[in-house]
């Protein structure tokens, strides 16, 4: 079987993914693939790991874990979605660094299922927009501590897909950017499930919705229903046009208010995450979805 885990980061989807993904179960029942609940396996699964400790679990175990979780039904590709997978809040932002357990934790998921085909699914951020909004979602953090440690410069999520691959070597992951979401989330509900583009999804424009004005989303919606896009370019550049057009402007744009972060800090710090993005898009056994 192939397993999708969808990792996080924290403050990109907020569990969007599985909202959008269940509005097709039918499809996905037809293709094989299933999106179960996340209460059926997010505590179970954390469960289990700490039963094996690391270690990999038997076929015996899989089995018995698979079978609790899919009731019965047998397809050949199931997704999970949890953005406490690599890492709780807590240890996010650990001594300064940026996921420090990430590639331990990807570990301990494919350990829960070595026999079977895993993949990790990863949407990443700009550090200048992630802190302050991790921080701004996790009051229950201590800020100041956090920020005296913080190393804003060090924040590389290449380092993180390294880690992770080099723990992973047989498991391909697909990464994309939290900040391109809004035009290529019918890619990212195809990639995670496996299924062809040419079979329409529902939910696509969940994502753009939640950034546009009302009249802007009804016009989007009317226009796409009468003249489909024949391919996935012509797709973005519509959506780009009326998310041009119809943008709500705080949605889109986030103040940074964080002690001792410059202008000229957020500045460096956006252009090193494009230099890192192009770093990503280079490692082996990585597929990168871009705008």
């Amino acid at each position: 079987m192939q397993i999708a885990f969808h990792i996080g980061a924290h403050c990109t989807d907020e569990d969007q993914l599985v909202k959008s993904l269940v509005k097709n179960n039918q499809i996905f029942t037809e293709q094989g693939v299933a999106v179960p609940g996340p209460s059926r396996y997010r505590k179970l699964l954390a469960d289990v790991a700490v039963k094996l400790a690391g270690k990999p679990a038997s076929l015996e175990t899989q089995d018995m874990v698979l079978e609790q979780i899919l009731d019965g039904t047998d397809p050949d590709r199931l997704v999970f979605s949890f953005d406490n997978f690599i890492s709780g809040p807590r240890r996010a932002l650990e001594d300064g660094m940026l996921y420090p357990a990430a590639a331990e934790k990807a570990r301990v998921l494919h350990n829960l299922f070595p026999d079977h085909k895993v993949e990790f699914f990863l949407a990443v951020r700009d550090p200048a927009t992630f802190v302050p909004a991790f921080l701004t979602k996790y009051t229950d953090i201590d800020r100041g501590e956090v920020m005296s440690k913080l190393n804003p410069m060090g924040m590389v999520w290449s380092d993180i897909i390294k880690d992770i691959r080099e723990e992973n070597p047989d498991c391909q992951i697909t990464v994309w950017c939290n900040e391109d979401t809004p035009l290529i989330w019918p890619e990212v509900m195809h990639e995670i499930t496996a299924i062809d583009m040419r079979v329409l999804f529902k939910g696509g424009l969940d994502i753009i919705a939640q950034i546009m004005e009302r009249e802007g989303v009804k016009r989007l919606r009317a226009y796409m229903a009468e003249n489909q896009p024949t391919n996935e370019i012509q797709r973005r550049r519509v959506l780009a046009a009326f998310l041009d057009k119809y943008a709500i402007e705080d949605a889109v744009e986030q103040e940074i208010n964080l002690p001792g972060w410059t202008a000229e800090l957020v500045e460096e710090l956006s252009a090193s995450y494009e230099d890192d993005m192009l770093e990503i898009a280079r490692i082996p056994g990585v597929n990168f979805i871009t705008a």
